[in-house]
């Protein structure tokens, strides 16, 4: 598995556990409510995927050797 499909699917793990936490803790379950949780929670976890992909492009750009990562050298 590559990494941007590897940060797709955090993102949406992100998404569906930001959500469903706020759900968990405010205890409101009106449908406005609902729409609202996941309108933003949709938007974080897009930027939560954007913020990564910098970070780990920074990352590769910085390594010493030119390196992009575990397991991409061949024996």
């Amino acid at each position: 598995m590559d990494q941007a499909r590897r940060l797709k699917l955090g993102a949406i793990f992100f998404t569906i556990f930001w959500i469903g936490g706020m759900l968990w803790w405010s205890g409101e379950y009106h449908p406005a409510y609902i729409i609202l949780l996941a309108v933003c929670g949709s938007i974080g976890g897009y930027l939560w995927y954007l913020a990564m992909r910098w970070v780990f492009q920074h990352m590769c750009m910085l390594s010493p050797n030119g390196d992009h990562g575990a397991g991409s050298e061949t024996p």
